[in-house]
């Protein structure tokens, strides 16, 4: 069975705290004895999770392209905290919580993985209940979305769909409003209102939204630009979209 790995001294932590029967093993540096290892350790006995001593060289051997600090995860699957059971999220979501309004963040076909480790860090601190991404053409839970979400992949749903333009038809029969960013659309995102269930949709880098996923929208907005470049990073505009909808309900 494939793997998949964990490496930073936040998002190993993280990942222990909140999936910890995810984790197989922790793979630690020989020689480090710094007390954030120590106390990683420490909270891996606790959840009777093994670690072992490994070379520098062979931590770099297994995510060779993040700064892994000293430690590496080990999860059972490549596929942990993927999950496609998107319709039944929802509908369960619903029916535990029917008063609160739902966040969904739907990213279509973003393949840089610093961007969707950046989407999934401000996913989890604006509250939104679920991220969506199509399961072709898209960066998966990588060791670098994972290092650079600090945590957030272990705290945020993560579905992967086959087909987009129908999960997005599924969230909008469930009662959700499904606005996309696109720079041609003739209102902003303070025009919106984004105080019940919402589902937003970023397009992918530099091609932004695909024809079908714009037409599958029941609208579209842009972010006002003052100055002169003519758009944002998806995760910048992902940050700044998933604030205004926080604003609009506190």
């Amino acid at each position: 069975m494939k793997h998949a790995y964990v490496g930073g001294l936040h998002s190993v932590k993280a990942a222990l705290k909140s999936s910890a029967s995810e984790i197989e093993h922790l793979l630690i540096q020989k020689g480090r004895r710094d007390s954030r290892l120590r106390d990683l350790r420490e909270l891996a006995r606790k959840h009777a999770i093994p670690t072992q001593e490994v070379t520098r060289a062979e931590l770099n051997a297994l995510v060779n392209d993040i700064q892994h600090q000293g430690v590496v995860a080990v999860l059972h699957d490549a596929s942990a905290g993927v999950r496609t059971d998107l319709q039944a999220f929802v509908q369960q979501c619903q029916r535990s919580e029917p008063d609160r309004a739902l966040l969904i963040l739907v990213l279509d076909e973003v393949q840089d993985p610093h961007n969707l480790g950046a989407c999934l860090r401000s996913a989890d601190a604006a509250g939104v209940d679920a991220v969506v991404t199509p399961s072709d053409n898209s960066v998966g839970l990588t060791p670098v979305v994972r290092k650079v979400a600090c945590g957030a992949a272990q705290t945020v749903p993560l579905f992967q769909v086959a087909n987009l333009q129908r999960a997005l038809s599924e969230l909008q029969a469930a009662g959700i409003w499904v606005f996309g960013a696109a720079g041609e659309a003739p209102q902003n995102l303070y025009q919106l209102d984004l105080t019940g269930n919402i589902a937003l949709v970023m397009g992918a880098e530099g091609r932004g939204l695909r024809r079908l996923t714009r037409e599958r929208c029941d609208g579209l907005f842009h972010l006002p630009m003052k100055g002169t470049v003519s758009s944002l990073n998806v995760s910048v505009a992902t940050g700044i979209s998933l604030y205004e909808v926080l604003r609009q309900r506190t």
